[in-house]
């Protein structure tokens, strides 16, 4: 096998912090050469726009690959042989940025007030290909790699790149809404650390799983405006707190899900007399007992009781029959499950590093560092968040 150079090296050992300034396809020479790193393959090639084949030589064990494409093609795509399958797909080192420069100047300065809209993960189409758009911070990482459904989970195969402050994107083409997916990070000391969830993930498993799920919110049904002046300052209030997993439940002890609750919960509220109904906090939590006052996921309404579609059919319902809606907000603290914020790149990112600072000792939950620009920002964008 030919002698490889450092970054090579680094791509194969999974600690290259920019993968596009190898892999993909490169003019070197004259020549348009294509590398991917593709485990467990043992063939691959490379499909130029025309319909031209190039095979691409194994030259690291590991499954690294290189080849050359006929001068003047731009775009190409990967046929790989896995075992006796042969599967053509897009190479997703192949694509431009996600972010443009002007969200890395937001991001860098703290006033993106549409965190929502960039970080997370997005369906979109690029380049005329349908697929994921990926984008998470983790300033202090060496290495983030989205694993999930779309590539069996190994951290190999979807190294991201790092732009402006430590923001890490990729998009995956063929990605879809429905699948499930985590970050796998290696922090600054070179560790590699426990699967992190999304810190802006729309939707969730169910606990005690915890992936994050691809959610297109383009396509989520909008509720009826709430009722005209229902939150006037001449207006009655009279409010109905209430947690949605103790209200009532079914079939012994089941909880109602979002839309059970729809067909009961606003109706005895107004007959009541009640203007406004109080959720408790309906963000992703890991702990029952928490009543959600322990969240993970601030943005993505609990699994617990059915998908972000429901619970928008919840909303809709309490406007239909006239009621306002408050939500519990969370922005105080967070459990320390590995999978949640905690040392999320492997430091202490949202949180205080200072435990004396950083911890609620009676509840062994964590405190936002409010002195750090990333952290307001990712509050404030998710308070906007659930208003819209």
């Amino acid at each position: 096998m030919p002698k490889l150079p450092a970054e090579a090296y680094a791509i194969i050992e999974g600690r290259h912090s920019d993968p596009f300034h190898y892999l993909g396809m490169h003019p070197e020479g004259g020549r348009s050469v294509v590398r991917a790193f593709l485990p467990e393959a043992s063939k691959v090639e490379a499909i130029g726009e025309h319909g031209e084949v190039a095979p691409l030589d194994r030259v690291h064990d590991s499954g690294l690959f290189i080849g050359t494409l006929p001068n003047g093609s731009k775009h190409y795509q990967l046929r790989a042989k896995f075992g006796d399958n042969v599967v053509e797909f897009e190479d997703a080192y192949r694509f431009p940025p996600i972010l443009t420069d002007f969200d890395l100047y937001l991001l860098g300065e703290g006033t993106h007030q549409r965190l929502y809209d960039k970080l997370g993960a997005h369906p979109m189409r690029l380049e005329g290909i349908d697929g994921v758009g990926f984008v998470v911070l983790a300033p202090n990482a060496r290495r983030v790699s989205v694993v999930g459904d779309f590539n069996f989970w190994d951290g190999r195969r979807h190294p991201m790149r790092v732009r402006g402050a430590g923001y890490w994107e990729l998009f995956i083409p063929h990605a879809k809404s429905g699948d499930h997916y985590k970050f796998e990070i290696i922090g600054p000391h070179g560790h590699l650390l426990p699967l992190k969830s999304d810190p802006l993930a729309f939707a969730s498993e169910v606990r005690p799983k915890t992936a994050s799920i691809v959610f297109d919110e383009a396509h989520l049904p909008r509720p009826r405006p709430a009722p005209v002046g229902i939150n006037a300052l001449s207006a009655p209030m009279s409010i109905y707190e209430v947690h949605l997993g103790s209200w009532r439940r079914k079939n012994g002890n089941e909880w109602l899900t979002y839309r059970e609750l729809a067909e009961q919960l606003p109706a005895y509220a107004r007959d009541m007399g009640f203007t406004h109904l109080e959720f408790l906090p309906v963000s992703e939590h890991p702990f029952d007992g928490s009543w959600g006052y322990q969240p993970t996921g601030l943005y993505a309404p609990t699994s617990r009781f059915g998908s972000p579609e429901d619970f928008a059919a919840l909303i809709d319902a309490c406007h239909r029959e006239g009621i306002g809606v408050l939500l519990d907000w969370v922005p105080g603290h967070f459990p320390d499950d590995p999978h949640g914020l905690g040392s999320f790149d492997g430091t202490a990112l949202y949180e205080h590093a200072n435990p004396l600072q950083g911890r609620h000792l009676d509840w062994g939950t964590l405190i936002y560092n409010y002195g750090r620009t990333e952290v307001t920002n990712f509050l404030v964008s998710n308070a906007l968040f659930w208003l819209e």
